[in-house]
């Protein structure tokens, strides 16, 4: 990665929609030329994507901080909601605690149930220690990797739950799953 290649990835982290001409203009390439740059940065591992704005948007970020008590219960952790729309990453440390995740809830209803119904990380079995600590502030920007979900056409939550039978779900204490037809929220 050369010094044109850096300043073609800061133009789209500033503005993601920047076209291949205004790129040009402002590296000094032609579009060819920035077409050929982005395409072997985009082969190279660099994702260009849409980010959410979770201030702007009203929705809640938090971090939980897990222990796990094996790596197979860790590896089982990740592998089962790895297509969960509500974590937004996770993160294996050598801490005390050993998995972080990072989350998303529209409001603290959602957010509890996320730490206490069977779809919950808290619930599963391996973990030892849980914590969440929802986030105040996030500063330079709020921009994050929030996966949107399209097609709503399933009953079951890609981590095996029916928000169906879920009492706070029911109580319309909880949004329901967004990867669901049942999920009740804006996103």
């Amino acid at each position: 990665m050369d010094e044109k290649d850096r300043k073609i990835i800061s133009i789209l982290q500033k503005n993601g929609k920047a076209t291949l001409s205004e790129i040009a203009k402002e590296v000094g390439l032609s579009v060819m030329g920035v077409k050929k740059r982005l395409k072997k940065l985009i082969n190279s591992g660099v994702k260009i994507k849409a980010l959410l704005d979770a201030e702007k948007l009203g929705i809640i970020i938090a971090i939980i901080a897990m222990e796990v008590e094996s790596s197979e219960a860790l590896e089982r952790i990740i592998e089962k909601f790895k297509d969960c729309p509500r974590i937004i990453k996770f993160f294996v440390t050598t801490s005390g605690y050993n998995l972080f995740a990072l989350i998303f809830a529209e409001d603290y209803h959602s957010l509890e149930s996320v730490s206490l119904e069977k779809c919950s990380l808290r619930s599963q079995p391996g973990i030892r220690r849980f914590e969440i600590y929802p986030v105040q502030r996030i500063y330079y920007d709020g921009l994050l990797d929030v996966r949107v979900t399209s097609d709503k056409s399933r009953e079951i939550a890609p981590c095996g739950v029916y928000c169906g039978d879920c009492k706070r779900y029911l109580k319309e204490r909880c949004l329901g799953c967004p990867a669901t037809r049942l999920y009740r929220g804006k996103l």
